[in-house]
């Protein structure tokens, strides 16, 4: 089972009409490149016009039998990377999690916020970039981190400072379970932004995280390739 975020696929999102809409003043703007400013653009116009198609409010499965399933995971600590409104780090601290979480898009962190208070368990929830996680209150160890279709949508010079941020927090044996989408074609109107075109690979995570094991990829149920990432830090 997976996800499918309206059956579309990243690129797909971002030919909306609201992704192209001007984005409220933002001081770290002045911090990206052009292609991190148009990646930022695009998931601001989907949180300020509505729900995104990818927070479907939710909890996937594939977490759930992480957290709840025969070979459930005792209760750490887990930091949730790309968190949204909060549906999964708000599921985490009710099932004994001691969770943070992390999105780039302030107002989708201020919805995460209402739901864990509505919800009544505590969730340290920073407005923040995955990838600079140095600059955020996150010191770790963390014994989960959580990702559904973030590290896909990042620039491709950014991801070697998101896994190496993961592996610095990590503890001992520590898991990822991340949500993809696998590489489309470049050059249509629907893959404007190279991150979102080249997606996620196994080969790619095998590469960039030197030190952990790539234990399961389970393709996803999307009508575009999606793909199940589990890794495990090394003990």
């Amino acid at each position: 089972m997976s996800l499918e975020f309206n059956s579309k696929s990243l690129g797909e999102m971002m030919d909306q009409p609201s992704a192209t809409q001007k984005p409220e003043p933002d001081l770290a703007s002045t911090r990206r490149d052009p292609e991190e400013e148009s990646v930022h653009r695009a998931l601001e116009g989907y949180y300020r016009t509505g729900k995104p198609p990818w927070d479907t409010g939710v909890t996937p499965p594939e977490l759930v039998a992480l957290i709840e399933g025969p070979r459930r995971l005792p209760p750490g600590r887990a930091l949730e990377l790309g968190c949204g409104t909060g549906t999964n780090a708000t599921y985490l601290a009710r099932h004994g999690w001691e969770v943070a979480a992390v999105d780039l898009i302030d107002r989708a962190v201020g919805q995460a916020r209402e739901k864990a208070a509505a919800a009544g368990v505590a969730v340290r929830l920073l407005h923040g970039d995955a990838t600079r996680l140095d600059e955020l209150d996150v010191p770790g160890p963390f014994d989960l981190f959580f990702d559904l279709s973030c590290y896909c949508g990042i620039p491709l010079h950014r991801r070697d400072a998101y896994a190496a941020g993961l592996t610095h927090r990590a503890a001992p044996g520590a898991r990822l379970l991340m949500f993809g989408y696998g590489p489309e074609p470049l050059g249509s109107s629907t893959t404007e932004i190279t991150s979102w075109a080249a997606g996620v690979t196994a080969d790619e995570l095998r590469a960039r995280f030197p030190g952990w094991e790539l234990l399961d990829v389970t393709p996803g149920t999307n009508s575009v390739p999606t793909f199940w990432f589990t890794l495990r830090r090394d003990a």
